[in-house]
Protein backbone atom coordinates (compact mmCIF):
# COMPACT_ATOMS: atom_id res chain seq x y z
CA UNK A 1 0.00 0.00 0.00
CA UNK A 2 1.37 3.57 -0.74
CA UNK A 3 1.70 6.24 2.09
CA UNK A 4 -0.90 8.56 3.65
CA UNK A 5 -2.26 10.74 0.71
CA UNK A 6 -1.13 14.70 0.46
CA UNK A 7 -4.23 15.18 -1.35
CA UNK A 8 -6.64 15.36 1.49
CA UNK A 9 -9.75 15.65 0.23
CA UNK A 10 -12.77 18.78 1.21
CA UNK A 11 -16.60 17.86 1.35
CA UNK A 12 -17.90 17.72 -1.53
CA UNK A 13 -14.74 17.15 -3.33
CA UNK A 14 -16.26 15.45 -6.75
CA UNK A 15 -12.76 12.77 -7.09
CA UNK A 16 -10.58 11.75 -4.04
CA UNK A 17 -8.57 9.09 -3.22
CA UNK A 18 -9.51 7.19 -0.08
CA UNK A 19 -7.92 3.81 1.45
CA UNK A 20 -7.38 1.70 -2.04
CA UNK A 21 -10.43 3.26 -3.75
CA UNK A 22 -10.92 6.19 -6.36
CA UNK A 23 -14.09 8.17 -5.16
CA UNK A 24 -16.39 9.88 -7.74
CA UNK A 25 -19.21 11.79 -7.01
CA UNK A 26 -21.68 9.71 -9.42
CA UNK A 27 -22.44 12.96 -11.63
CA UNK A 28 -25.11 10.75 -13.69
CA UNK A 29 -27.46 10.34 -10.60
CA UNK A 30 -27.49 14.28 -9.95
CA UNK A 31 -29.65 16.18 -9.13
CA UNK A 32 -31.78 13.56 -7.12
CA UNK A 33 -29.53 11.86 -6.00
CA UNK A 34 -26.17 12.49 -4.47
CA UNK A 35 -24.17 8.86 -4.67
CA UNK A 36 -20.16 8.00 -4.05
CA UNK A 37 -18.70 4.94 -5.92
CA UNK A 38 -15.91 3.54 -5.13
CA UNK A 39 -13.85 1.74 -7.89
CA UNK A 40 -11.12 -0.83 -7.13
CA UNK A 41 -9.87 -1.07 -10.76
CA UNK A 42 -8.80 0.80 -13.91
CA UNK A 43 -11.64 -1.34 -15.70
CA UNK A 44 -13.83 0.33 -13.45
CA UNK A 45 -12.39 3.82 -13.56
CA UNK A 46 -12.22 3.86 -17.56
CA UNK A 47 -16.39 2.40 -17.59
CA UNK A 48 -16.77 5.66 -15.21
CA UNK A 49 -15.51 8.05 -17.75
CA UNK A 50 -16.79 6.74 -20.73
CA UNK A 51 -20.22 6.28 -19.32
CA UNK A 52 -19.88 10.00 -17.39
CA UNK A 53 -20.17 9.07 -14.08
CA UNK A 54 -17.24 11.49 -13.90
CA UNK A 55 -17.09 14.03 -16.69
CA UNK A 56 -15.20 17.40 -16.58
CA UNK A 57 -11.66 17.17 -18.16
CA UNK A 58 -9.65 18.56 -15.71
CA UNK A 59 -11.97 16.02 -13.31
CA UNK A 60 -11.50 12.67 -15.39
CA UNK A 61 -7.72 13.97 -15.61
CA UNK A 62 -7.73 12.96 -12.09
CA UNK A 63 -9.85 9.99 -11.77
CA UNK A 64 -7.54 8.53 -14.59
CA UNK A 65 -3.95 9.29 -12.65
CA UNK A 66 -5.83 7.34 -9.69
CA UNK A 67 -6.89 4.74 -12.11
CA UNK A 68 -3.32 4.04 -12.66
CA UNK A 69 -2.77 3.61 -9.36
CA UNK A 70 -5.17 1.42 -8.98
CA UNK A 71 -3.55 -0.59 -11.40
CA UNK A 72 -0.24 -1.11 -10.07
CA UNK A 73 -1.97 -2.09 -6.60
CA UNK A 74 -3.64 -4.60 -8.24
CA UNK A 75 0.04 -6.26 -8.58
CA UNK A 76 1.10 -5.19 -5.01
CA UNK A 77 3.38 -7.77 -3.28
CA UNK A 78 4.48 -8.86 -6.56
CA UNK A 79 8.07 -7.51 -8.21
CA UNK A 80 8.44 -3.73 -9.66
CA UNK A 81 8.06 -4.92 -13.78
CA UNK A 82 4.94 -6.88 -12.84
CA UNK A 83 3.74 -3.66 -11.62
CA UNK A 84 4.84 -1.24 -14.44
CA UNK A 85 3.07 -3.53 -16.64
CA UNK A 86 -0.29 -3.39 -14.78
CA UNK A 87 0.26 0.41 -14.94
CA UNK A 88 0.96 0.95 -18.71
CA UNK A 89 -1.68 -1.74 -19.31
CA UNK A 90 -3.90 0.76 -17.53
CA UNK A 91 -2.53 3.96 -19.23
CA UNK A 92 -3.73 1.88 -21.91
CA UNK A 93 -7.54 0.83 -20.74
CA UNK A 94 -8.10 4.62 -19.21
CA UNK A 95 -6.76 6.50 -22.16
CA UNK A 96 -9.21 4.49 -24.74
CA UNK A 97 -12.60 5.74 -22.55
CA UNK A 98 -12.85 9.13 -24.21
CA UNK A 99 -10.28 11.19 -27.07
CA UNK A 100 -10.99 14.54 -26.88
CA UNK A 101 -9.91 15.98 -23.10
CA UNK A 102 -6.65 17.03 -23.40
CA UNK A 103 -6.29 16.89 -19.60
CA UNK A 104 -6.59 13.12 -19.28
CA UNK A 105 -4.15 12.90 -22.15
CA UNK A 106 -1.94 15.34 -19.83
CA UNK A 107 -2.40 13.51 -16.62
CA UNK A 108 -1.51 9.77 -18.12
CA UNK A 109 1.79 11.01 -20.04
CA UNK A 110 2.31 12.21 -16.38
CA UNK A 111 1.73 8.82 -14.68
CA UNK A 112 3.43 7.35 -17.07
CA UNK A 113 6.67 9.35 -16.62
CA UNK A 114 6.55 8.59 -12.81
CA UNK A 115 6.82 4.61 -13.95
CA UNK A 116 10.58 5.18 -15.51
CA UNK A 117 11.60 7.60 -12.81
CA UNK A 118 13.70 6.45 -9.55
CA UNK A 119 14.40 2.68 -8.95
CA UNK A 120 12.67 -0.23 -9.07
CA UNK A 121 11.89 -1.10 -5.75
CA UNK A 122 8.38 -1.81 -5.48
CA UNK A 123 6.80 -0.17 -2.62
CA UNK A 124 9.01 2.80 -3.86
CA UNK A 125 7.43 2.40 -6.98
CA UNK A 126 4.01 2.25 -5.24
CA UNK A 127 5.10 5.25 -3.11
CA UNK A 128 6.31 7.39 -6.69
CA UNK A 129 2.78 7.15 -8.03
CA UNK A 130 0.65 7.84 -5.05
CA UNK A 131 2.82 11.25 -4.62
CA UNK A 132 2.33 11.82 -8.88
CA UNK A 133 -1.58 11.60 -8.79
CA UNK A 134 -1.59 13.39 -5.52
CA UNK A 135 0.31 16.37 -7.17
CA UNK A 136 -1.67 16.32 -10.36
CA UNK A 137 -4.91 16.67 -8.15
CA UNK A 138 -3.19 19.39 -6.10
CA UNK A 139 -2.12 21.43 -9.41
CA UNK A 140 -5.49 21.08 -11.05
CA UNK A 141 -7.52 22.52 -7.79
CA UNK A 142 -4.61 25.04 -7.74
CA UNK A 143 -5.14 26.25 -11.03
CA UNK A 144 -8.68 26.40 -10.72
CA UNK A 145 -7.87 28.71 -8.03
CA UNK A 146 -5.76 30.88 -9.74
CA UNK A 147 -7.86 30.73 -12.55
CA UNK A 148 -10.96 31.45 -11.07
CA UNK A 149 -9.52 34.94 -9.58
CA UNK A 150 -8.33 36.13 -12.36
CA UNK A 151 -11.57 35.45 -14.52
CA UNK A 152 -12.91 38.34 -12.51
CA UNK A 153 -11.84 40.47 -14.83
CA UNK A 154 -14.55 39.90 -17.26
CA UNK A 155 -17.38 39.99 -15.03
CA UNK A 156 -18.38 43.32 -13.85
CA UNK A 157 -21.01 44.25 -11.71
CA UNK A 158 -24.51 43.02 -12.16
CA UNK A 159 -23.38 40.78 -15.23
CA UNK A 160 -25.80 38.50 -16.61
CA UNK A 161 -23.87 35.54 -17.69
CA UNK A 162 -24.70 32.59 -20.03
CA UNK A 163 -22.83 29.17 -19.65
CA UNK A 164 -23.36 25.65 -21.40
CA UNK A 165 -22.71 22.15 -20.28
CA UNK A 166 -21.06 22.24 -17.12
CA UNK A 167 -17.71 23.48 -15.84
CA UNK A 168 -18.43 24.11 -11.81
CA UNK A 169 -16.34 21.72 -9.24
CA UNK A 170 -18.24 18.55 -10.27
CA UNK A 171 -16.09 18.80 -13.70
CA UNK A 172 -12.70 20.94 -12.84
CA UNK A 173 -12.36 19.74 -8.98
CA UNK A 174 -13.40 22.40 -5.93
CA UNK A 175 -13.38 25.89 -7.46
CA UNK A 176 -14.45 24.85 -11.45
CA UNK A 177 -13.30 26.98 -14.30
CA UNK A 178 -15.97 28.81 -16.41
CA UNK A 179 -18.57 27.81 -13.71
CA UNK A 180 -16.17 29.08 -11.01
CA UNK A 181 -15.28 31.91 -12.43
CA UNK A 182 -19.60 32.92 -12.27
CA UNK A 183 -19.39 31.76 -8.61
CA UNK A 184 -16.42 33.33 -7.61
CA UNK A 185 -17.83 36.44 -9.24
CA UNK A 186 -21.32 36.03 -6.70
CA UNK A 187 -18.96 35.38 -3.47
CA UNK A 188 -17.53 38.47 -3.97
CA UNK A 189 -20.76 40.28 -3.88
CA UNK A 190 -20.92 41.15 -7.72
CA UNK A 191 -25.10 40.28 -7.70
CA UNK A 192 -24.27 38.37 -10.93
CA UNK A 193 -27.29 36.16 -12.95
CA UNK A 194 -27.00 33.34 -15.17
CA UNK A 195 -28.53 31.89 -17.88
CA UNK A 196 -28.03 27.67 -17.95
CA UNK A 197 -28.43 26.33 -21.14
CA UNK A 198 -29.94 22.74 -20.65
CA UNK A 199 -27.08 21.27 -22.70
CA UNK A 200 -29.11 18.62 -25.00
CA UNK A 201 -28.56 15.40 -25.28
CA UNK A 202 -27.72 14.47 -21.75
CA UNK A 203 -28.93 17.64 -19.77
CA UNK A 204 -25.06 18.48 -17.71
CA UNK A 205 -26.62 22.36 -17.65
CA UNK A 206 -29.84 21.91 -16.33
CA UNK A 207 -28.66 18.37 -14.08
CA UNK A 208 -25.24 19.62 -12.70
CA UNK A 209 -24.61 23.33 -13.56
CA UNK A 210 -28.23 24.20 -12.32
CA UNK A 211 -27.35 21.57 -9.37
CA UNK A 212 -24.30 23.59 -8.65
CA UNK A 213 -25.83 27.44 -8.91
CA UNK A 214 -28.80 26.14 -6.56
CA UNK A 215 -26.43 25.21 -3.95
CA UNK A 216 -24.15 28.17 -4.06
CA UNK A 217 -26.84 30.52 -3.74
CA UNK A 218 -26.62 32.10 -7.14
CA UNK A 219 -29.32 33.18 -8.96
CA UNK A 220 -30.07 31.69 -12.71
CA UNK A 221 -32.37 30.55 -14.81
CA UNK A 222 -32.85 27.60 -17.06
CA UNK A 223 -33.42 27.64 -20.68
CA UNK A 224 -33.72 25.73 -23.62
CA UNK A 225 -30.44 25.22 -25.88
CA UNK A 226 -32.40 26.65 -28.64
CA UNK A 227 -33.48 29.71 -26.88
CA UNK A 228 -30.36 31.20 -26.56
CA UNK A 229 -30.35 33.50 -29.48
CA UNK A 230 -33.58 35.40 -28.49
CA UNK A 231 -32.50 35.54 -24.78
CA UNK A 232 -29.02 37.38 -26.33
CA UNK A 233 -31.75 39.54 -28.70
CA UNK A 234 -33.56 40.69 -25.59
CA UNK A 235 -30.38 41.90 -24.61
CA UNK A 236 -30.35 39.72 -21.09
CA UNK A 237 -27.07 38.77 -21.84
CA UNK A 238 -23.71 40.50 -21.19
CA UNK A 239 -21.27 37.59 -22.00
CA UNK A 240 -20.96 34.21 -22.47
CA UNK A 241 -18.21 31.94 -20.74
CA UNK A 242 -17.78 28.09 -21.64
CA UNK A 243 -15.13 25.52 -20.64
CA UNK A 244 -12.77 23.82 -22.54
CA UNK A 245 -11.76 20.21 -23.51
CA UNK A 246 -9.33 20.51 -25.75
CA UNK A 247 -7.22 23.84 -27.19
CA UNK A 248 -4.92 23.94 -30.23
CA UNK A 249 -1.55 25.75 -29.79
CA UNK A 250 -3.28 28.49 -32.34
CA UNK A 251 -6.49 29.04 -29.70
CA UNK A 252 -9.36 26.50 -31.55
CA UNK A 253 -11.13 25.21 -29.16
CA UNK A 254 -13.27 21.95 -28.25
CA UNK A 255 -16.20 22.07 -26.25
CA UNK A 256 -19.66 20.63 -25.35
CA UNK A 257 -21.57 20.39 -28.71
CA UNK A 258 -23.45 23.55 -29.14
CA UNK A 259 -20.68 25.56 -28.06
CA UNK A 260 -19.76 26.92 -31.42
CA UNK A 261 -23.29 27.69 -31.75
CA UNK A 262 -23.25 29.82 -28.93
CA UNK A 263 -20.18 31.92 -30.31
CA UNK A 264 -21.96 32.37 -33.95
CA UNK A 265 -24.56 34.17 -31.96
CA UNK A 266 -22.63 36.14 -29.25
CA UNK A 267 -20.75 37.27 -32.63
CA UNK A 268 -24.04 38.32 -34.16
CA UNK A 269 -24.99 39.88 -31.25
CA UNK A 270 -21.78 41.73 -30.25
CA UNK A 271 -21.48 39.84 -27.10
CA UNK A 272 -17.85 38.57 -25.85
CA UNK A 273 -17.40 34.83 -26.02
CA UNK A 274 -15.10 33.73 -23.47
CA UNK A 275 -12.98 30.02 -22.22
CA UNK A 276 -11.96 29.43 -19.38
CA UNK A 277 -9.70 26.41 -19.38
CA UNK A 278 -6.25 25.59 -17.36
CA UNK A 279 -2.74 25.08 -19.28
CA UNK A 280 -3.33 21.54 -18.80
CA UNK A 281 -5.86 21.50 -21.80
CA UNK A 282 -3.94 23.28 -24.16
CA UNK A 283 -2.35 20.66 -27.17
CA UNK A 284 1.20 21.80 -28.44
CA UNK A 285 0.95 18.95 -30.84
CA UNK A 286 -2.54 20.43 -32.25
CA UNK A 287 -2.07 23.34 -34.59
CA UNK A 288 -5.45 23.90 -35.15
CA UNK A 289 -9.21 22.78 -35.34
CA UNK A 290 -8.16 19.77 -37.94
CA UNK A 291 -6.07 18.18 -35.29
CA UNK A 292 -8.69 18.08 -32.64
CA UNK A 293 -10.21 14.21 -32.21
CA UNK A 294 -14.08 15.11 -31.69
CA UNK A 295 -15.65 11.72 -29.78
CA UNK A 296 -19.14 10.81 -31.49
CA UNK A 297 -21.55 9.11 -28.47
CA UNK A 298 -23.93 6.17 -29.15
CA UNK A 299 -27.52 7.15 -30.49
CA UNK A 300 -29.10 5.97 -27.15
CA UNK A 301 -28.87 9.56 -26.14
CA UNK A 302 -30.51 10.88 -28.54
CA UNK A 303 -33.17 8.56 -29.61
CA UNK A 304 -34.58 8.31 -25.58
CA UNK A 305 -34.82 10.82 -23.34
CA UNK A 306 -34.91 9.18 -19.78
CA UNK A 307 -36.86 6.01 -20.37
CA UNK A 308 -38.64 7.25 -22.57
CA UNK A 309 -37.94 6.62 -26.48
CA UNK A 310 -38.40 9.97 -28.32
CA UNK A 311 -37.49 9.09 -32.01
CA UNK A 312 -38.63 6.35 -34.41
CA UNK A 313 -37.00 3.00 -34.87
CA UNK A 314 -34.19 2.76 -36.97
CA UNK A 315 -33.77 6.81 -36.96
CA UNK A 316 -30.19 7.52 -38.36
CA UNK A 317 -28.02 9.22 -35.87
CA UNK A 318 -24.86 11.81 -35.70
CA UNK A 319 -23.98 12.39 -32.13
CA UNK A 320 -20.75 14.50 -31.64
CA UNK A 321 -20.20 15.42 -28.09
CA UNK A 322 -18.11 18.20 -28.60
CA UNK A 323 -17.52 20.81 -31.35
CA UNK A 324 -14.86 23.48 -32.42
CA UNK A 325 -15.00 26.90 -31.69
CA UNK A 326 -12.03 28.53 -33.95
CA UNK A 327 -10.14 31.35 -32.12
CA UNK A 328 -11.59 34.41 -34.07
CA UNK A 329 -14.84 34.01 -32.36
CA UNK A 330 -12.79 33.46 -28.74
CA UNK A 331 -12.75 37.32 -27.12
CA UNK A 332 -10.28 35.91 -24.35
CA UNK A 333 -9.11 32.71 -22.66
CA UNK A 334 -9.36 32.93 -19.18
CA UNK A 335 -6.59 30.63 -17.66
CA UNK A 336 -3.78 30.59 -14.50
CA UNK A 337 -1.96 33.34 -15.48
CA UNK A 338 -4.22 35.80 -16.51
CA UNK A 339 -7.04 36.26 -19.68
CA UNK A 340 -5.24 35.83 -23.10
CA UNK A 341 -6.31 37.47 -25.89
CA UNK A 342 -5.45 37.49 -30.26
CA UNK A 343 -3.33 36.05 -31.37
CA UNK A 344 -3.16 33.04 -29.35
CA UNK A 345 -0.44 31.48 -30.99
CA UNK A 346 2.04 33.93 -28.92
CA UNK A 347 -0.65 34.48 -25.91
CA UNK A 348 -0.80 30.60 -25.41
CA UNK A 349 2.97 30.87 -25.13
CA UNK A 350 2.85 32.35 -21.25
CA UNK A 351 1.44 29.35 -20.30
CA UNK A 352 4.74 27.59 -21.02
CA UNK A 353 7.31 29.58 -19.29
Amino acid sequence: MPGESSFAPEPGDSVFFEADSLCLIDQTALPTETVVLHLKTPEETACAIRRLAVRGAMAIAVAGAYGVLLGALAEAGGDAASMKNAARDSIRVIGASRPTARNLFWALERMGDALEEGDDDPSLLLERLRERADEIALETIEKNRLLVGAGQEVVSEKASVLTHCNSGALAALRYGSALGVIIEAHRKGKDVHVYVDETRPLLQGSRLTAWELDREGVPFTLIPDNAAGFVMKQGLVDLVITGADRIASNGDTANKIGTYSLAVLSRAHGIPFYIAAPGSTVDWDAAGAADIVIEERGPEELITCGDKVVAPEGTSVYNPAFDITTADYIEGIITEKGVLRRPYGESLKALLE
